[in-house]
């Protein structure tokens, strides 16, 4: 009993945010990848996914990632390179939700913060909207540096802010699917789709080869036990990820496809922040084959 409160008492230190401050980021995340996944995390020579990704938390500080996690700033670079016909309509930017005009929105919409990861609010009836917990959410996410979470360097210098999107929904009428593409160093190996988010079951994953074919693996979330339809704009969402991709080692770039139409979701260097099960553990590994690491990155 009093080990196990000791033990209870020395995590609830661990995952105070005044101490995340202080602990250096090596130490941070092996001692959280011990606590999360089980298992010793091997940063001299990586070999899976999970523990490459965490060497590259460490190790790759490309400055220009920053801009490309900040929801706002990256679709400056999307209009450039992509073409802003790509972007999902924006409503408004604001510093603070305070400066929100309710009355001036649409009936839905989105409100995402630009420097962290789940930091939203989804309206599709203003009526039913509780603006009193939305404010809340936003607020505490608007305070916190989501870069002393997982020690996720590029959103170490995201400014706050909080983006009004346009709500959309893609052919099913009721959701809008996420098509997650998977790059290494450059090319998309597989994707995955995130669907059933907003159901009472919970979030469905499921991962797919090139070839549309479903692969026989889990990441944290259960498959769903169908086989989504292959987004029409397939080809050209590969094309995309690649281009978005070149030069850095890994990144996953999200798209959405609604009436025929493509549009850009959100670049994620960490999925899972490196932390997610895969089920078998071997494909764990499997992608991490894929993922070749820059050796011209020394140790920060």
């Amino acid at each position: 009993m009093i080990f196990s409160n000791l033990k209870k008492m020395l995590l609830k230190l661990w995952h105070s945010e005044l101490l995340q401050y202080f602990i250096p980021a090596k130490i941070y995340v092996s001692v959280q990848y011990k606590h999360v996944v089980g298992k010793k995390l091997n940063l001299k020579n990586p070999v899976t996914f999970n523990e490459k990704l965490q060497w590259l938390k460490l190790h790759d500080k490309n400055e220009m990632c920053t801009q490309l996690v900040d929801k706002y700033e990256v679709r400056k670079h999307i209009a450039q390179t992509l073409g802003k016909k790509y972007l999902i309509p924006l409503i408004g930017v604001y510093k603070t939700f305070d400066e929100i005009k309710f009355e001036e929105l649409p009936n839905e919409f989105v409100l995402k913060c630009t420097h962290d990861s789940g930091g939203f609010i989804i309206c599709n009836d203003k009526k039913k909207l509780n603006i009193e917990l939305a404010k809340e959410k936003i607020c505490s996410c608007l305070k916190k540096n989501y870069y002393y979470k997982h020690r996720e360097w590029p959103y170490k210098n995201v400014k706050p802010r909080i983006m009004c999107e346009k709500y959309m929904v893609d052919d099913s009428g009721t959701e809008l699917k996420d098509y997650k593409f998977m790059c290494f160093n450059g090319k998309v190996k597989c994707s995955f789709v995130c669907l059933n988010r907003n159901s009472t079951t919970g979030l469905n994953v499921d991962f797919y080869d090139m070839d549309w074919n479903l692969m026989p693996f889990e990441r944290h979330y259960p498959n769903s036990g169908i086989r989504v339809p292959k987004p029409k704009n397939f080809t050209q969402m590969v094309k995309f990820a690649e281009i978005l991709s070149t030069g850095i080692p890994f990144v996953r770039v999200d798209f959405y496809e609604t009436n025929g139409q493509l549009y850009f979701g959100e670049i994620t260097f960490y999925p899972g922040s490196g932390y997610e099960e895969f089920t078998p553990a071997s494909y764990d590994k499997l992608l991490g084959s894929w993922l070749e690491l820059p050796i011209n990155l020394g140790e920060h």
